[in-house]
């Protein structure tokens, strides 16, 4: 059997700098966790509040470290404001805190330094990033093979896209609405994220203010469908 025989494997490998092969000069057709080289793609899922976006991120993480492949998990303003991926039915998991300033791509390549193999990123509260972030998911995917799984809000409390949503809705391979159904107090299907301050839906203000569903918040939002968020009707309150 000749040296040439097998093809090599590639491993953790840096990233590469402008001009260089994106595939590090290895010629496998796959990578060291099985899949094909150059296979690698960024989806995007995304659905109003409580409709189990952190939910389907920690089992998407799950799901693939279970066949031995090895992720990332990222969040911006999670709901325990901590470094960690929280859900309503009581799930958590320790997270990267992606702030203004950091590179998704350093993190990767950092990673790779100290020998730890990346096969994939789960971000968590994708909605909050900011576009340069957008870009750099793009990049881990082209030109690293590295797997994108983004997970966030589409719209903010005025129903505008927020900026990293729309950026993910422009460049993702694949954009999915999750698909467990979030009511209306109606009972018609939840479209919307409302933002209730003093018991009425207010329309101005930041894009990004913490808050949280349970009626006792100061600032807490609530999902309706189109008819209601249009008209600021909250339901009958008990």
């Amino acid at each position: 059997m000749t040296d040439d025989a097998a093809a090599p494997i590639c491993l953790a490998r840096p990233l590469p700098g402008p001009g260089d092969d994106p595939a590090g000069g290895c010629a496998a057709a796959r990578a060291v966790d099985g899949r094909p080289l150059h296979a690698a793609a960024l989806k995007f899922f995304w659905g109003p509040m409580d409709c189990g976006k952190s939910t389907m991120a920690l089992q998407m993480n799950y799901n693939h470290a279970r066949q031995g492949r090895r992720g990332l998990v990222t969040t911006r303003i999670d709901r325990s404001l901590g470094p960690q991926v929280t859900t309503r039915i009581g799930l958590a998991h320790s997270a990267i805190e992606v702030t203004d300033d950091l590179d998704l791509r350093d993190l990767v390549r950092d990673a790779w330094a100290e020998g730890v193999r990346v096969d994939y990123l789960i971000c968590d509260e994708a909605s909050f990033y900011n576009l340069e972030h957008v870009e750099q998911m793009a990049d881990l995917v082209d030109n690293f093979d590295v797997d994108v799984y983004a997970f966030g809000l589409a719209t903010d409390f005025r129903s505008c896209l927020f900026p990293a949503a729309q950026r993910l809705f422009e460049l993702a391979d694949e954009v999915a609405r999750i698909q467990v159904e979030v009511l209306c107090w109606c009972g018609r299907e939840g479209l919307l994220n409302a933002r209730v301050v003093e018991g009425r839906v207010v329309r101005e203000g930041e894009q990004v203010v913490i808050g949280d569903t349970v009626d006792t918040a100061d600032v807490r939002y609530q999902v309706l469908c189109r008819r209601h968020y249009r008209s600021g009707d909250l339901g009958p309150r008990g």
